[in-house]
C-alpha cells in the first residue's frame, strides 16, 4: 500500500490513525490506494501493535422497551462517531447472566464500557466484580453520579402531573413501571412527593411492567375517584387508553391520561397521548464524551440531568367534562 501511493509506511499508518499535519493531496494518495486494494484493518494486529483496542462495550437489558432500544441506538451511533467500535451484548438482569455478560467483555480486552442497568441488581454484580475500565450508566437515573447520564426523571414526572393539575385534576393515580426498575421507582417516588407537596390524596399506586397490557389490565383496578392517570411509560398509557374505551369511557372526557417517553406512536393514539420526552440520542452521545475524555486523560465533563420536555396533545382535559374532543 505504501509502495502505491509512494509514502512511507509510517505515513500510511498516521493517515489510518487519523493524525494531523499531513498535506491533503498525501492523504487522497494513500486513501485512494486503501480503495484500490479493498484493504480492511487487522485490530487485532493493531491492537498488539498499540496496546489499544478501540473498543468499548454496551451491556443493554434484553427486554426491548422502547427506552431501553432507544438508548442502546443512540450508544452504538455516538461510540462510531466517536471513531470507536461498539460491542454489544444483551443480559437478562439475573446475576449470573450478568456476570457472564461482563466476563464475555473484559475478556475481549474493550477500553471502556456502558452500562445500561434498568436494575440495581445489575450494578450490584458489576460493582462486585470490580471495574476494570472507565464506565458509564444507563437507565439508572443518577444513581452513579458524575458517570449516570439520563433524563431527569423526576422533573419529567413532575411536569406530567402539573399538567393534569392545571387542567383541574385532584385526584390522580399512578400505574408505575416493575419494582426492580430504578427509573421507575423515580417517577413513582416524583408521584408520591408531587401529591403531598399539593396537599392531595396519592391514591393507590399500581404496578405494571411497561407493556401495553399491563396498562390495560390495570384499568380495572382504578380508584372510582380517580379522574386522571398519570402512566409511567407510553406503552401502559395506550394499553389503558384502550380498556377505558372497552369500559365505555372517552379520554379525555371522562378520564385523562398522561405518559412518559414520547414513542413515535404516541402522536397517532385516539386521542393522541400528551407524555413526557427524553432525548435519548442526547443521553447516548453525552455517556460516550465521559468515556472518550477519560480514554484520552482529559477530565470529564460535568454531566447534569437532562431536562425533558412536556409534549402536550389531546389527552387531557378538564375533569367531569362530557364534550368529544376528538
Amino acid at each position: 500500500m505504501a509502495a502505491l501511493a509512494g509514502v512511507s509506511h509510517q505515513t500510511v499508518s498516521r493517515v489510518l490513525n487519523g493524525f494531523e499535519g499531513i498535506r491533503p493531496e498525501t492523504r487522497d494518495r494513500v486513501l485512494e490506494a486503501i480503495e484500490r486494494l479493498g484493504y480492511r484493518r487487522n485490530l487485532a494486529a493493531r491492537s498488539l501493535a498499540t496496546g489499544r483496542t478501540g473498543v468499548v462495550g454496551v451491556l443493554s437489558p434484553d427486554n426491548p422497551t422502547y427506552g431501553a432500544t432507544s438508548s442502546l441506538f443512540a450508544v452504538e451511533h455516538a461510540v462510531r462517531e466517536a471513531g470507536l467500535q461498539p460491542l454489544i451484548t444483551t443480559t437478562s438482569g439475573l446475576p449470573e447472566s450478568v456476570e457472564s455478560a461482563l466476563e464475555f467483555m473484559y475478556g475481549r480486552a474493550v477500553e471502556a464500557l456502558v452500562i445500561m442497568a434498568p436494575s440495581r441488581s445489575v450494578l450490584e454484580v458489576h460493582d462486585r466484580m470490580g471495574v476494570e475500565v472507565p464506565t458509564a450508566y444507563l437507565l439508572t437515573g443518577d444513581e452513579r453520579g458524575r458517570w449516570s447520564v439520563s433524563a431527569d426523571q423526576s422533573k419529567g414526572a413532575e411536569m406530567a402531573l402539573q399538567a393534569l393539575l392545571a387542567a383541574g385534576h385532584t385526584a390522580i393515580q399512578h400505574v408505575r413501571g416493575p419494582l426492580d426498575s430504578t427509573e421507575a421507582q423515580l417517577r413513582s417516588d416524583a408521584y408520591s412527593r408531587f401529591m403531598a407537596q399539593n396537599s392531595l390524596a396519592r391514591l393507590p399506586i399500581l404496578e405494571g411492567d411497561w407493556s401495553p397490557q399491563s396498562g390495560f389490565d390495570a384499568y380495572v383496578r382504578l380508584d372510582p375517584r380517580a379522574t386522571a392517570v398519570f402512566c409511567a411509560n407510553d406503552q401502559m398509557a395506550i394499553g389503558l387508553m384502550h380498556a377505558a374505551s372497552v369500559g365505555g369511557r372517552w379520554v379525555p372526557d371522562d378520564l385523562s391520561v398522561v405518559g412518559f417517553d414520547d414513542i413515535p406512536e404516541a402522536a397517532h393514539t385516539l386521542p393522541p397521548l400528551t407524555t413526557v420526552r427524553q432525548s435519548f440520542r442526547e443521553v447516548g452521545t453525552l455517556a460516550v464524551a465521559l468515556l472518550t475524555a477519560a480514554l484520552e486523560g482529559r477530565e470529564p465533563p460535568d454531566v447534569e440531568p437532562l431536562m425533558p420536555i412536556l409534549v402536550e396533545r389531546d389527552s387531557v382535559g378538564p375533569p367531569g367534562e362530557r364534550k368529544r374532543s376528538w
